[in-house]
């Protein structure tokens, strides 16, 4: 059994493995779909580490998480299909749920975009859309441009900041998280209210 010295001997043999942009595809999808922690633990280290790759490691990231998004949208599509009459009484019932439909369709897709630039679980994002009959072209679209916002986002403060990123992202991550958590949930309170 191999052993690694360090995080650094880690992201070093990870970096130089024929499959690094696959298993970082996959921990993209994991995280997306599954496993509700953040990739940026995995990316920061990894951009800083090796400066020369923090761009594709963006794109690789964002594309995982895009494939897992597509998945996710079509589940919370076969949840309603399945469950319906269910779900909709704890929408409040059919006049509500049609409510909150006709909101998010006005509304859903700076929602969607906020979700996927705070970090905070976009499991949500997908499910409501999927459920909620959102179009999926334009689910895509916000998660592309929201993702792409907080990937690439990271990417260029890496770039920026360097060393100082990770304590940044350690600093800042949780507020903003909450910050974007109480939004999407007044939004959602308003939706129902409404």
């Amino acid at each position: 059994m191999l052993k690694l010295s360090s995080a650094s001997d880690w992201l070093d043999r990870l970096n130089h493995s024929r499959h690094a942009m696959l298993w970082l595809f996959v921990a993209s999808v994991l995280e997306t779909l599954l496993i509700p922690i953040p990739i940026e633990v995995i990316l920061i280290p990894w951009m800083l580490r090796h400066p020369e790759r923090r761009w594709r490691i963006a794109a690789v990231a964002l594309a995982g998480n895009l494939s897992a998004a597509l998945v996710g949208f079509y589940l919370g599509a076969h949840a309603l299909a399945l469950w319906g009459d269910s779900l909709i009484g704890l929408f409040g019932g059919q006049q509500a749920f049609e409510a909150f439909q006709q909101r998010f369709s006005e509304q859903g897709f700076v929602a969607i975009m906020l979700i996927g630039i705070v970090p905070i679980p976009f499991q949500s994002a997908m499910l409501v859309a999927g459920a909620s009959d959102y179009p999926v072209g334009l689910f895509m679209l916000a998660a592309l441009i929201g993702r792409g916002l907080r990937y690439f986002g990271l990417a260029a403060l890496v770039a920026l900041v360097e060393d100082r990123a990770m304590a940044l992202w350690r600093r800042y991550s949780r507020p903003l998280g909450l910050v974007g958590l109480v939004a999407v949930g007044a939004w959602l309170w308003q939706a129902f209210v409404e």
